[in-house]
């Protein structure tokens, strides 16, 4: 089997992330989430393209609100789970959610 080493683009990981968090809350975010994670799979082994999947991912992004706002509702998710917010990173995605939670823990 031959891997590519892609990483997922920020809006990727943001959606993957989101339905991470609430595939508690509802049956539809779980399957999305199986939906999403073989069609990565699928990506990674060379059986579809990548363009194919970000088209997806932006899809089912805008129908939960679009990037920012699935960003902000699995960092409130986390937050009030939690109390914290742990993500850190140097990607545009780890960054977004940093600004968010700062913004978030302030109140």
């Amino acid at each position: 089997m031959n891997k590519k080493t892609e990483k997922p683009s920020p809006e990727a990981k943001a959606l993957s992330l989101f339905l991470m968090a609430y595939k508690s809350v509802g049956p539809i975010y779980k399957a999305e989430s199986k939906r999403m994670s073989r069609y990565w799979d699928l990506v990674l082994k060379n059986e579809s393209r990548i363009n194919d999947y970000l088209k997806e991912v932006n899809k089912l992004l805008a129908s939960y609100g679009g990037y920012s706002e699935v960003v902000e509702k699995t960092v409130k998710y986390y937050i009030e789970k939690s109390g914290e917010w742990k993500l850190a990173g140097d990607d545009k995605y780890a960054k977004d959610a940093q600004k968010i939670a700062d913004k978030l823990l302030k109140k």
